[in-house]
């Protein structure tokens, strides 16, 4: 599959067949802009999308269970968890049809270190690993793979918190026909079908298609999605030494954005009273966002022999759309009229991405290598333009919606730009003596990106060029028990110029991390269960800050830090029980800002502690039911300076009946109806939750 750091849709999709979500390629490479440049300081040139590929194979028993002990994302080949200096969680498709999931926030709720963050149900996911944010844009997946930290020598251009990757669904060699059904709270309609079909008598070829049509409400009044999703697979048979995967994708999604609520009166007083939780403080009327994308691709994999093979995983894709948005600025002294700002966009995208690998396994010097060496090359064009219109302010207490919009008759923002990435890399994993195994790899980079900015008349021309290392080392110093300690860096390319018209410079991560892991396959408990134990410092350099003596220019004297502890366990016991659990301890400082005020604070949306569990359990007397209950619980958190969001608990739960050739599954989040706020877009919007929601849905396999 591809894989790339950028952020996705929030309700992208809903789940097929077996009730477990199906995350549509539904915002393209243009939603990813619009979420790197929306909140980008004045004069800041719109970083362009990036992207990333990994070569993932989908595996049927690799999707199954709470505790898989393997993963690929650390070495672009399939390794042991146990075995990986780093810390790497899974999320199976099983887990997710278990917890009923509608988005990617949700499915990375029992992710220890990765804090799913709420901007106000804008329309993309925000996900932070280890206080930074991540992106990503997956489509019809299997599974989640979360590699924390460092990730640039496998993966390129990254933050330094991780990446999630996304593990798609391939063609099968059995047959396969699902069709499903699903309703639920404010509106939720959705129709979805997979179907499978092997095309000769061995199954290696075999087509693939999966659609859905989704339409839902929002608890937030006028509020709605609607999403359109089609995708194709055919896996051809060249040989027995070569498997080939053509791919195709094509989504329409519309959505009218939640905007969020002031922070006086809801975490913060209000004379006036407080605010009810449904108000829209956009305006129906100025349109919502429209988008359609389009991929196509394949993946390539021929074995030479049983120890070396060559790989390569080629993908195009385009993205156009608009939408426009009304955003909160201050509130007015008297706490009841809302000042406002309409923007409206545009975008025109395509990005040509491959990623050639050779992968060989030999013996050398004493030890055991798996060497994975490849060339990454990556192309795009991106064209976004965005006008901040004028509207009148809300009085929050008395909304009159319909009011005029002031335009400017040239846009705000229109830089067409094209990005060329060539990244050459290495990763060798070794093994030496019984109980040791050491992973080294080392990443060159070079990019260059053609920026034409028609609003100042300025073209440049930005390179950046970056080296970076990883290594690790696991001891594994009893049977299912192993010791880790790793180093790895990241950089990112940033858009933009300082005042005195120099290219800003990459920003670039280190991390030190050490744990411990622990797997089991038949313990006292009587199942698989494996569990995880990692200490980290990371550290961010060159972070863009405001430049004080040049308004709407930046600088890059910045420097944030984040170190924590995080606990991850997972099971499958044979007594029926299933659970997942995760706990994350995360300490965040900027430790260098021209905002003096903010140094030394943590960063925002980022808790200290959080909790999350969940289990099912079939029950032995009626093996067909399935019952699940789980929770989470985040301490007070920044939303942004000044103010902070108060500390929750919320839980959810399932029952599910397996037929014989049906499922039902019924599902309740939010179980108590609490009432929290978990994410602030800025200081002056705070975004409230959904209350308590229900769905059902059924299955039917044919």
């Amino acid at each position: 599959m591809v894989s790339q750091p950028l952020r996705v849709a929030q309700r992208a999709a809903r789940p097929f067949a077996t009730l477990t979500t199906r995350l549509p390629l539904a915002l393209c490479l243009a939603q990813a802009a619009w979420a790197q440049t929306e909140d980008a300081p004045a004069g800041a040139s719109a970083a362009p999308p990036q992207m990333q590929e990994v070569r993932i194979d989908a595996s049927a028993d690799r999707e199954r269970g709470f505790a898989p002990a393997d993963a690929q994302t650390a070495g672009k080949a399939l390794m042991r968890r146990l075995e990986t200096p780093q810390s790497v969680s899974v999320v199976t498709r099983e887990q997710m049809e278990s917890r009923q999931i509608t988005n990617l926030q949700q499915a990375l709720q029992t992710v220890a270190g990765v804090s799913p963050v709420n901007y106000g149900r804008r329309g993309f996911d925000d996900i932070h690993i280890r206080g930074f944010r991540a992106r990503m844009q997956p489509y019809g997946y299997e599974r989640f793979e979360v590699l924390k930290g460092a990730a640039s020598v496998l993966y390129g251009q990254v933050q330094p918190g991780g990446i999630v990757n996304a593990v798609s669904k391939r063609p099968r060699r059995e047959a396969l026909n699902e069709a499903g059904i699903e309703l639920g709270s404010f509106g939720l309609r959705t129709l979805q079908a997979d179907l499978n079909r092997p095309l000769s008598a061995s199954g290696k070829t075999a087509l693939r298609i999966s659609a859905q049509v989704s339409d839902s409400d929002d608890p937030t009044d006028f509020v709605y999605r609607k999403d359109r999703w089609l995708a194709a697979a055919l896996a051809l048979d060249p040989g027995p030494d070569t498997d080939l995967v053509l791919l195709a994708n094509h989504s329409r999604n519309e959505w009218l954005r939640q905007q969020g609520l002031s922070p006086y009166g809801t975490v913060l007083p209000n004379p006036n009273g407080r605010l009810p939780r449904t108000l829209f403080t956009g305006d129906p009327g100025l349109g919502a966002y429209d988008m359609q994308s389009s991929s196509v691709g394949y993946a390539l994999e021929h074995r030479f022999s049983p120890a070396m093979a060559l790989r390569q995983n080629l993908r195009y894709e385009t993205g156009q759309g608009t939408g426009d948005f009304v955003s909160n600025l201050a509130l007015q002294a008297d706490r009841r009229q809302q000042n406002r700002s309409l923007s409206r966009q545009s975008m025109d995208s395509d990005m040509l991405a491959t990623d050639t690998s050779l992968l060989s396994r030999f013996a050398a010097l004493g030890a055991q290598h798996q060497l994975v060496t490849g060339l990454d090359l990556r192309r795009g064009r991106d064209h976004w333009t965005r006008s901040i219109c004028r509207i009148g302010a809300l009085d929050l207490f008395a909304p009159r919606y319909g009011m005029a919009a002031t335009c400017p008759a040239a846009p705000s923002s229109d830089a067409p730009s094209r990005l060329t990435v060539a990244g050459l890399y290495a990763q060798d994993q070794i093994r030496f003596g019984p109980n040791w195994t050491a992973l080294l790899g080392l990443r060159r980079d070079s990019s260059t990106n053609h920026i034409d900015n028609r609003v100042s008349g300025v073209r440049t021309r930005q390179r950046d060029g970056a080296t970076t290392l990883s290594a690790g080392l696991v001891h594994a110093f009893r049977p299912g028990w192993a010791a880790y300690a790793s180093y790895g860096e990241s950089f990112l390319p940033v858009g933009g110029l300082t005042f005195g018209g120099t290219p800003l410079v990459p920003e670039t991560g280190e991390q030190w991390e050490a744990g411990l892991k622990y797997e089991s396959f038949d313990g006292a408990l009587g199942g698989q269960v494996t569990g995880a134990l990692a200490l980290f410092d990371l550290v961010r350099q060159n972070v863009r800050t405001a430049d004080r003596e040049h308004p709407g220019f930046s600088v890059q004297t910045g420097e944030q830090r984040a170190r924590g502890l995080e606990l991850e366990l997972g099971a499958d016991l044979r007594s029926g029980w299933k659970l997942t659990g995760a706990y994350s301890w995360t300490q965040t400082k900027v430790t260098r800002d021209n905002n003096a005020a903010i140094v030394g604070r943590p960063l925002n949306l980022t808790p200290r502690h959080t909790l999350s569990t969940w289990a099912t359990y079939q029950l032995p007397q009626s093996p067909r039911i399935t019952l699940g209950l789980g929770g989470r619980c985040v301490s007070e958190q920044i939303g942004a300076h000044p103010f902070t969001l108060p500390a929750y608990c919320v839980a959810d739960a399932s029952v599910r009946y397996q037929g014989p050739s049906y499922r039902v599954a019924a599902g309740v989040r939010n179980l108590f109806n609490r009432a929290y706020y978990d994410g602030a877009i800025n200081a002056n919007v705070v975004s409230p939750t959904a209350p308590r929601s229900l769905s059902l849905g059924l299955t039917y396999f044919f």
